[in-house]
């Protein structure tokens, strides 16, 4: 679902698993999606929990656990002890930088977001499927930016990651709903923090490749499966506290809307056509009575959601064009998943 573009622009934005650069001018407004507005301000960071997320994975990381598990995947990417000292000292210089970036956008950074940084080992994630060579050693750059992993498919720079996550306010009893799973990352990430992550993958190949790589890391709460995220996943009963989706769309999936839980549903969605300075990202929310309002957050740039997007007609008249607050100006360079 994902088509990696190398993105060169001084101020930007790439987040999830579809690279995106965000724009230093306000988008216009996106194609039709059955909402209404809702002029609240960008979601806080999340409280402090009252009930334990699902426990870390790996905290005794070591390069034996990492070439193990790199020798078990089947993937070529095992590293030196120097190599992976290296990586392992610019962590958390890296995560210094999140916290930095989400205080600048949120005014404070959820400390929950940077543990669950700290406890995921993302080099586990730097590899190309189809060139079958990893990136591993490069991992926590200091200039965040995209890594390709193959079919059109790239891992977000960390600083995106970090700022869709906190965007979405995760919480220990989310069930969630990732449309674009790529490298597997950012629902790793998310299923550090939340009770249970679903996550779609067009791409079969990748899709494939990537549900061994979480399997082998541990993390059981993360179900994938490969098809068509237009259609979400509505077998899983009682619907999603969130959904983020991390390619561009025409118009929002009626399926994604109504697979939102009622009270506390949020949909995180970039609207618009695949033109740089046409594109909004928008937040969802569904209340207690199932009326779903919607309010922008910043105008960015996403490669085009694939599949039945592509194919399936803008939803009539009935849609109504969502009306918001103009979008936030992304601040100095950053980068994602």
């Amino acid at each position: 679902m994902l088509r990696y573009i190398v993105l060169s622009i001084s101020s930007v934005l790439l987040v999830s698993l579809c690279a995106f650069a965000a724009e230093n001018a306000p988008a216009p407004a996106p194609a039709p999606a059955p909402a209404e507005p809702a002029p609240a301000a960008t979601p806080a960071p999340a409280p402090v929990p009252t009930e334990a997320a699902p426990a870390p994975a790996a905290p005794d990381w070591t390069l034996e656990k990492f070439n193990a598990l790199a020798e078990a995947t089947g993937r070529k990417m095992t590293m030196t002890q120097g190599t992976f000292d290296s990586v392992q000292k610019r962590k958390e210089p890296a995560i210094a930088r999140i916290e930095k970036y989400l205080a600048g956008h949120f005014g404070t950074a959820d400390t929950r977001v940077l543990d669950a940084f700290r406890i995921l080992p993302r080099e586990y994630f730097h590899y190309n499927y189809e060139g079958k060579y990893s990136t591993a050693a490069s991992t926590y750059e200091t200039d965040a930016k995209p890594w390709g992993i193959g079919y059109g498919s790239a891992l977000s720079d960390y600083l995106g990651q970090a700022y869709m996550t906190q965007l979405s306010n995760p919480q220990p009893t989310d069930v969630v709903l990732e449309i674009g799973t790529g490298s597997g990352f950012q629902s790793s990430l998310l299923s550090r923090l939340t009770k249970e992550v679903y996550t779609i993958e067009i791409i079969k190949p990748l899709g494939e490749s990537v549900a061994g790589i979480i399997k082998a890391g541990g993390y059981d709460n993360v179900h994938q499966k490969v098809g068509d995220g237009y259609y979400g996943w509505p077998e899983v009963e009682g619907g999603f506290d969130i959904i983020m989706v991390t390619c561009a769309a025409l118009y929002v999936p009626p399926a994604l809307l109504e697979q939102l839980k009622p009270g506390t549903g949020r949909l995180i969605i970039p609207v618009g056509p695949a033109i740089r300075g046409k594109q909004i990202l928008y937040v969802y929310t569904k209340d207690a009575d199932g009326k779903v309002r919607s309010k922008r957050d910043v105008g960015v740039y996403f490669i085009p959601m694939t599949g039945a997007m592509q194919e399936k007609p803008k939803p009539g008249p009935a849609a109504e064009k969502p009306k918001a607050e103009p979008a936030q100006e992304a601040a100095a360079p950053a980068a994602t998943q």
